[in-house]
């Protein structure tokens, strides 16, 4: 009976998301290209996913679907202009970690990007992982030069805590080539919530509790100073947010 209430509420909170992302990809985003300077739209953007996220997030906090552990609370909060790499237990990381810092865009799949609900919103300051590598190096320095922290999940899939998955140099590309530091982020859930294959009705019989620690920054001109092979400097970069993020 617990189970079902919770897939019930589960489902309730995310028909209010797909809601709200409708009315902004529909009416809202594409109303503020007619009215916003274009100087100005990424800031709107940025700042309207940002609240909306957060307040789905405490949404869900409220309504016991599931907790939020943060440590160093402030930090995190006030991250500014880096590449910012975490473990990705759960569909909704981004969510969370959006909600939780201003000024913040992440790498997207190319799917959600066409996916008519989201269309308007991954295509304002979101970056797809199907752009060229020429394109994808040009974006996320003009969005890290603006201010903006760039989020990426380094492994490419969801995993657990207890899981050791390969480390992509996506985010050492981003940061040799933008000159940025990296700011690793450690979030996993006490169980398996929106995993992999797993239906959104699933919710468990407890709320899950996502806990979210901040990582030592890795300075990127450091490494790129020891070396003059960019090759070694994206590999050392990369077993650096491993060792981060891994042990």
């Amino acid at each position: 009976m617990i189970k079902f209430f919770r897939s019930v509420l589960v489902l309730f909170c995310f028909g209010i998301f797909g809601a709200g992302a409708c009315i902004i990809n529909f009416l809202l985003f594409p109303s503020a290209k007619i009215f916003i300077k274009k100087e100005k739209l990424n800031d709107f953007y940025s700042e309207t996913i940002h609240k909306v996220w957060r307040f789905f997030t405490n949404f869900l906090i409220f309504t016991g679907v599931m907790k939020l552990n943060i440590k160093d609370r402030k930090e995190i909060e006030q991250i500014k202009n880096k590449i910012i790499v975490s473990t990705h237990p759960s569909f909704i990381d981004v969510v969370i970690l959006i909600g939780l810092i201003p000024r913040t865009t992440c790498i997207a799949k190319e799917a959600l990007a066409r996916n008519p609900i989201m269309k308007n919103i991954l295509n304002t300051i979101f970056i797809t992982n199907e752009a060229n590598l020429e394109e994808f190096q040009k974006q996320t320095k003009e969005l890290l030069d603006e201010g903006f922290n760039v989020i990426i999940f380094p492994s490419g899939i969801r995993h657990r805590k207890n899981e050791f998955p390969k480390i992509k140099k996506g985010a050492a590309l981003i940061a040799l080539n933008a000159k940025r530091n990296i700011v690793p982020l450690k979030l996993y859930t006490d169980f398996d919530f929106l995993f992999i294959h797993q239906p959104v009705w699933q919710a468990g019989e407890k709320p899950v509790v996502f806990s979210l620690e901040k990582c030592p920054e890795i300075n990127v001109l450091a490494e790129i100073q020891k070396h003059d092979s960019e090759i070694i400097i994206k590999k050392n970069i990369t077993k650096l947010i491993e060792n981060s993020l891994y042990n």
